[in-house]
């Protein structure tokens, strides 16, 4: 756990300008503490070493912006041997990026890491967001 808090605070929230609570350890939550709040983004590896992990999690903090705007969150969990909630409810097996609605419906899943255009194109597609968008 201690190394992923270094790699998330390997780029600090200065030189990338993302919100310090956009990307949190996953740890004891669940996902219904996100539930109508925040769209979950979560990221799973069995290590914070996996070469896929420490790629999403870069391709996350050079947009963040993009992220804040649609209400995400990023949770991500390192450590498969805790057990988490999370890791339970989603089940992943090693790497696996979830998207979730503010409704805790699991919007995607993909084996590989993705851009975070890829992941607003996903989040602009649901029902709540396009409502979202015509509101602001």
């Amino acid at each position: 756990m201690v190394l992923m808090t270094t790699i998330v605070s390997a780029v600090s929230a200065a030189e990338t300008e993302t919100d310090p609570a956009l990307i949190q350890i996953a740890g004891d939550s669940t996902l219904d503490d996100w539930l109508w709040l925040k769209r979950p983004v979560v990221v799973f590896a069995d290590s914070p070493n996996d070469p896929r992990f420490v790629e999403q999690m870069r391709l996350l903090e050079e947009r963040s912006d993009a992220l804040i705007a649609r209400d995400v969150v990023v949770l991500t969990d390192t450590a498969p041997k805790e057990r988490g909630a999370i890791r339970k409810s989603l089940r992943p097996r090693g790497f696996m990026l979830a998207i979730l609605a503010k409704d805790g419906t699991v919007v995607a899943r993909k084996p590989a890491p993705w851009d975070v255009r890829e992941i607003s194109r996903s989040i602009d597609k649901l029902p709540l967001r396009q409502q979202e968008a015509r509101e602001n």
